[in-house]
């Protein structure tokens, strides 16, 4: 038996080293690097001094009312998915699609937690990197660096939920539709 093979660790765990070692031997240049470049802050998102919405115009709409407008189109997105999600789990379905339906989602739910552990992962080295950007090198106060991790996991978040929401929905409607089309219907 090799002995070397059984004490090798795995990729999660090296990853982890890389990133260790990276971070201990770049801190020292970030550490060194002049102040007078920190406190310039050039570009970056961050960085915007954003205007007063309320008196700005946009092709002729006033910013805050434009930005209300957007956020009543999300929930309105919001609401209509979860229309959609309810009509079709009431939809007609023979038994044998759903067991087919439901096994291809519990696949694919598998597959979505697994990504969503290797997306936490990353998500703190992400969020090392933002601190150490932000807070270390750029000396934003630690409320600001917060707002600027709370709304990466925000991003992460959604976009992880739109692909779970995706799939459910994909397979009530893959079932139910061929249910739907051995009876003629389209």
């Amino acid at each position: 038996m090799n002995v070397n093979a059984a004490r090798r660790p795995g990729p999660a765990a090296r990853a982890i080293g890389a990133f260790v070692v990276a971070v201990a031997l770049l801190a020292p240049a970030a550490a060194a690097a002049p102040q007078a470049a920190a406190t310039e802050r050039h570009g970056g998102e961050a960085s915007l001094k954003l205007p007063d919405l309320g008196r700005e115009n946009f092709v002729g709409i006033n910013g805050r009312t434009l930005l209300q407008s957007g956020l009543a189109v999300c929930v309105l997105g919001l609401l209509f998915a979860l229309v959609i999600y309810r009509q079709l789990k009431s939809l007609p379905v023979h038994l044998s699609m759903r067991d087919i339906s439901d096994l291809i989602y519990e696949t694919c739910k598998t597959y979505l937690v697994t990504q969503g552990k290797f997306i936490l992962l990353l998500e703190v080295f992400i969020g090392t990197i933002i601190v150490i950007y932000f807070g270390v090198l750029q000396h934003f106060e630690p409320i600001k660096v917060g707002i600027i991790l709370a709304f990466s996991l925000i991003g992460i978040a959604g976009s992880y939920g739109v692909a779970w929401f995706g799939i459910r929905v994909n397979t009530f409607a893959n079932s139910r539709c061929a249910f739907a089309s051995l009876r003629g219907r389209p």
